[in-house]
This record gives C-alpha cells, structure tokens and sequence, in this order.
C-alpha cells in the first residue's frame, strides 16, 4: 500500500487583486462584471497570506483541497509567494465556478492530476434558472503510485456548499440538494452497487454541522451518514472535532470534512485524521496550543477554517 496525505482547507478569501468590504452583496456589487468600484471592494495584498502558507507548508500533504481560490492563477501565484513554487506542487486544476464573489474551488497536488471534471453546469431543480452548486463540485482523480510501479486512480469530489447566511434553517434544504446531488454524481461514476468498494473521498467545506439545535437538523447528514463513505473526523473525541469558530455565536463546529469511501477507511482503520488549528486567531479561545508568529486576536490569521489532513493507505491494483 501507498501513503496518500490528502488535505482540505477552506483559506478564506485566496484573493490575488480584491476583496469585497463587509456587508457588500457579491451579485449588487458584480452586476456590471468585473468593474473594481473601491467603495464595494478593498485591495488585499498576498502579505495577508503568509500565515495560510505557514499552514499550507506545515500540513506537509500531498494533495490538498481547497476552498475560496479567486482562480488557477491566483492559487499558482501563491505557491509562488507562499509554498516555494511549482517543485512543490506541480500539479494544478481549478474551474471558475458560481460564486458571484469569484471563489472557487482547487486543488494542489505533488500528485499526477490525470481527470477533472466540473459539475457547476447544473441548475437547481428547487430553482430552475439557478445554479445547482453554490460554487462546484470538482471531480479531480489524483494517479497513486505504488512500490511495485503500478498506479491507482483516486477519486476526489471537492466541494464548498451553500452557506448558513441568512439562517441555517433557511438555507439547509440547499444543501439537502447538493447533498444528493454529490451522491448521485458518485454513484453515476462507479455505480449504485456498492460504491464504497472504489477509492474515492468526497471532501471540503460543507458549511454545516450534524448536530440539531434551535434552527432545526443538519442539511448534509444524507451524505455525511452514508454508508459508503466514513467521517474520519468523527475517530476524534467529540470536543475536539470542530474546525471552524464563528465569534459572534461563540460556536466552535465542524463544517470540514473528509469523507473516505468505506474500502479507503477500513484500509486504514486506526488512522486519525488531524486537524490544524496554530493559524486561528486569538479569539477563538478554546484553542489553547501554540500559534504562528504573528497571528492576531482577529487577524492576521491563516483562515476561519482550520486545515484537516488524513493519511490515505492506498492499495496497489490487482493484476
């Protein structure tokens, strides 16, 4: 078997020229293209960045995912700035997907990236004139190397669902569909017969959590508690699962996620996954172990989210 050490991580506003200025409306201030009006919009320089590439280095994956990648070009010009340039991730895919904000998802790998496939082409059946997948969902094979010379093709499905904005109770049937959707789409590649005997993860920011609470249940338990893949996340104790804080409600959640098909989990039965949490800021109190030079008590920091990495055994093919 071949180690695999695959990597999610939603970096928060990867942006190369702009951002938008709080409480902007992504569509309103889009509406004529791209028209940089500094009233909506703020320069953000890749000095802002340095402590999301302290992260990125320290993660030492071999593929990792990301969320919130303005575009490819972007994404290389921080593993330029960032991450020591193309030697240390070669490989590159990212589609400009739905976001009005321009996000996107990506994916850098040491890897060969020998498939990708965008999905952000589908409409919403709730909402037949817009898009089914709030940014996409980024089917990407990575070509796994064995000892012996021979290579296995392991799918990843990268995604970055609707957010809670606005109210999660508003917002979960969305993220029901997307849910369904990413499902479908897998069981579309490998079959409805047991898909979980093929390698494949699907993984990202699903911008909820499992737990009921106030605002009613989760909108992406469908898929999180499918029996064809595992949320390795959940091998930890449950106080330490979480990967994102969100000041104003003093939550600490997991919205991240690494789903391994059930033949790539059980191949690695006694793994735990890790989740990296020296890039957030001071705030988040709950926190207690060290931190990057640098990070401030609400920036600079590496991101919201924290980076969540797990070794993949990967098995030779069968001859």
């Amino acid at each position: 078997m071949t180690t695999l050490r695959l990597a999610t991580f939603n970096v928060e506003n990867l942006f190369a020229r702009w951002r938008f200025k709080a409480g902007v409306d992504p569509a309103a201030a889009n509406s004529r293209g791209w028209i940089v009006d500094q009233t909506l919009f703020e320069e953000l320089g890749m000095d802002d960045k340095a402590i999301t590439g302290a992260a990125v280095r320290e993660l030492g994956a071999d593929v990792l995912c990301l969320q919130e990648v303005e575009n490819v070009d972007t994404l290389k010009h921080f593993r330029a700035q960032a991450l020591g340039g193309r030697t240390a991730y070669p490989y590159v895919a990212g589609v400009d997907g739905n976001d009005p904000r321009l996000i996107d998802v990506a994916v850098l790998s040491k890897l060969p990236i020998t498939r990708v496939r965008s999905y952000q082409h589908l409409m919403d059946p709730a909402a037949p004139t817009a898009p089914l997948f709030s940014r996409d969902c980024l089917e990407v094979d990575i070509e796994v190397g064995t000892d012996q010379g021979r290579s296995t093709p392991v799918t990843l499905f990268v995604n970055h669902f609707k957010s809670m904005l606005g109210g999660r109770a508003e917002t979960r049937e969305k993220r029901e569909r997307q849910a369904g959707k990413v499902m479908d789409i897998v069981t579309g590649r490998f079959g409805s017969e047991l898909p979980g005997d093929r390698p494949f993860v699907v993984l990202g920011d699903l911008n909820d959590y499992l737990e009921a609470d106030a605002d009613g249940g989760s909108g992406i338990g469908r898929i999180v508690n499918w029996d064809q893949v595992e949320n390795v996340v959940a091998r930890l104790p449950e106080g330490d699962r979480w990967t994102h804080y969100w000041d104003d409600g003093e939550d600490y959640r997991q919205l991240d996620y690494i789903l391994p098909s059930v033949s790539l989990a059980r191949a690695a039965p006694h793994t735990l996954p890790e989740i990296f949490r020296k890039g957030m800021p001071l705030r988040a109190v709950k926190y207690t172990g060290p931190r990057f030079p640098g990070v401030g008590y609400a920036k600079p920091k590496a991101s919201d989210h924290c980076p969540v990495v797990f070794d993949l055994e990967v098995r030779q093919p069968v001859a």
